[in-house]
C-alpha cells in the first residue's frame, strides 16, 4: 500500500500494524501535496489544523517515522513510484493485494504549472454554464435520463463565496477558475500515474489477471472550510505564511479550496456535496476492470456500495470470511454483497428492492430500500423533518414524496429505527447542538482574498 491511511495516526492504528507487508503513508486526512510546510514561529503553534508546521508525524515508511521527503516530492508521483517498487519487489509466484489511495484532488490544490497551464481558460465561463455543459454530456453519454431534472445549485448558508458568478468581480472569477485549473490538473496528474500501473500490469503479463477497483470516496468537497471553527486560528496564518496570489496557486507555499459551487459542478446532477446524505455526498464514480467477467465495456446503473468490494474480492480468491472471529480476534460481519454473479452475466442485479443502507453524519441522515430513500437534514440545511423520494425518476432528490406515499415512508422510516439502533447512531439532539456550534456565524470579508 502507498498514499493516504487516515483510519488512525499512530503505529497501532497503522497499515505495517493491519496487515499491509510492504507500506508508506500519509496517516493523516490531508496535507500539502508538494510536502513542504512552513516552519511556525513558537507565537503561531496555534495554527492547525489546517498548517502542520512541519512534516513530522504525518508519515511513516513502513513503520518508521519520516522526518524528510525527497527533493521533488509530488503525492500522486511518489505514492505511485513507491506501489510499483512493491509490486516489482513482491514474490512473484504469489497473489497480491495493492492499495493506491490518491491524496489528489483534496485540498490544498497543488499540482506543478505543466499541468495547470493545460486548463488555461477552460473554465472562465463560471460553475453554472459548466455544470449546464456537464449536465449535457451526461445526457449524451447515456450515464442519466435525458428527461432527468438535475438538482438546482444549493445555497452556502449567509457565505460570501457562494456568489453566483455574475456577481463577482473579474479577480475574484480569474481566481476561482483558476482554482478549477489546478483541480483538474491535480485529476490528470493522478490519471496519468493510473496509467504507470496499468502499463507496469501489461509489461509484467499480469492485466488479465488483476481484477481493479477505481472510486472516489466521497462527493465532492464542497465545505467553505474559512467557515469551520476548527480551521478559523489557521486563517491568519495563511495569510502571513503561504502566497495565494493568482499566479503562484498550485505551488508548494500555495493553499486553496474551491468552494462549494464548484463542486456542485462535480457532483450533477446530484444535490449538495461531502458530508451530505443527499446523493452529492454519497453517489461517486466507479470503474471496475476485470478481462475475464462477461459484463465488459457497459455503462452500468446498479446500486452497489464500497462494502461490496470485500465479499467480491472474496468470492475472486474463491475462501469465505471467517466469520465473528479470526486468528484470535473478533472481527465484524460483512455488510456488502459479492458483485460476482452480476459481472459474470448470472444475475440481473447485485441488491434486491429488500437491500437497506444507512448513513449518518453530524446529524444528516439517510436510509434508502430498493429506489425508495428517506433523508432528514438538521438547519440551516433542511427543517431537521424526513423527506421520501424514488430515486427511480428523482435523482435530484427535489420531489418530496412523504405525504403522497405515506405507507412507504412509514415502512423506511421504521426500517431507520431498527438500522439506528443496530449501530449505535448518535441521538440526533446531541449531534444538532455540536453542529450549530460549527455554523455560528462570523465576518469572512478579510479572509475573501485568501481563500
Amino acid at each position: 500500500m502507498a498514499g493516504k491511511w487516515h483510519l488512525g495516526s499512530t503505529k497501532e492504528h497503522s497499515p505495517k500494524a493491519r496487515g499491509f507487508e510492504k507500506s508508506f503513508t500519509m496517516m493523516l486526512g490531508g496535507g500539502n501535496h508538494h510536502g513542504w510546510e512552513p516552519e511556525l514561529k513558537p507565537e503561531d503553534v496555534g495554527f492547525k489544523p489546517l498548517i502542520r508546521g512541519g512534516i513530522g508525524g504525518m508519515y511513516l515508511d513502513e513503520d518508521e517515522w519520516v522526518d524528510k521527503l525527497p527533493d521533488g516530492y509530488f503525492s500522486s508521483d511518489y505514492f505511485t513510484d513507491r506501489l510499483l517498487k512493491y509490486l516489482g519487489d513482491r514474490p512473484q509466484d504469489k497473489p497480491f493485494f495493492a492499495y493506491l489511495p490518491f491524496q489528489a484532488p483534496h485540498f490544498p490544490l497543488q499540482v506543478s504549472k505543466e499541468y495547470i497551464q493545460k486548463y488555461n481558460g477552460r473554465y472562465d465561463a463560471g460553475p453554472e454554464r459548466i455544470r449546464e455543459q456537464r449536465i449535457g454530456r451526461l445526457r449524451e453519454l447515456g450515464f442519466i435520463p435525458r428527461d432527468m431534472k438535475p438538482a438546482p445549485f444549493y445555497p452556502y448558508p449567509k457565505r460570501m463565496s457562494n456568489r453566483p458568478w455574475e456577481e463577482r468581480d473579474d479577480m475574484a472569477r480569474k481566481r476561482s477558475a483558476r482554482k478549477m485549473e489546478v483541480f483538474a490538473g491535480m485529476v490528470e496528474n493522478m490519471d496519468y500515474n493510473i496509467g504507470r500501473v496499468l502499463d507496469y500490469l501489461e509489461t509484467m503479463g499480469l492485466r488479465d489477471d488483476t481484477v481493479i477497483f477505481f472510486l472516489s470516496d466521497n462527493g465532492a468537497e464542497g465545505t467553505q472550510l474559512e467557515a469551520a471553527p476548527a480551521n478559523r486560528n489557521s486563517m491568519p496564518a495563511l495569510r502571513k505564511y503561504f502566497n495565494n496570489s493568482l499566479d503562484n496557486l498550485g505551488a508548494p507555499d500555495s493553499y486553496c479550496w474551491y468552494g462549494n459551487r464548484w463542486a456542485q459542478v462535480g457532483t450533477a446532477p446530484s444535490k449538495l456535496w461531502k458530508f451530505f446524505t443527499h446523493q452529492g455526498g454519497i453517489r461517486v464514480c466507479s470503474l471496475v476492470n476485470y478481462p475475464k467477467w462477461k459484463r465488459q465495456g457497459i455503462v452500468s446503473h446498479q446500486y452497489c456500495t464500497i462494502m461490496d468490494i470485500l465479499p467480491t474480492i472474496l468470492d475472486l480468491a474463491g475462501t469465505q470470511h471467517p466469520g465473528t472471529e479470526y486468528k484470535g480476534k473478533q472481527v465484524q460481519s460483512m455488510l456488502g454483497k459479492s458483485w460476482y454473479k452480476y459481472m459474470m452475466g448470472e444475475a440481473e442485479a447485485i441488491h434486491d428492492e429488500d437491500t437497506i443502507t444507512g448513513w449518518e453524519f453530524l446529524g444528516r441522515q439517510a436510509l434508502r430500500k430498493g429506489s425508495w430513500k428517506i433523508v432528514r437534514l438538521p438547519p440551516p440545511w433542511g427543517t431537521g423533518e424526513w423527506e421520501l423520494y424514488d430515486l427511480t425518476n428523482d435523482l435530484a432528490e427535489e420531489v418530496d414524496l412523504r405525504e403522497r406515499h405515506p405507507d412507504k415512508f412509514a415502512e423506511l422510516l421504521e426500517d431507520w429505527k431498527e438500522y439506528a439502533k443496530k449501530h449505535r447512531v448518535v441521538d440526533i439532539k446531541t449531534v444538532e447542538q455540536a453542529y450549530a456550534l460549527q455554523e455560528e456565524e462570523w465576518t469572512e470579508s478579510d479572509l475573501e482574498d485568501i481563500v
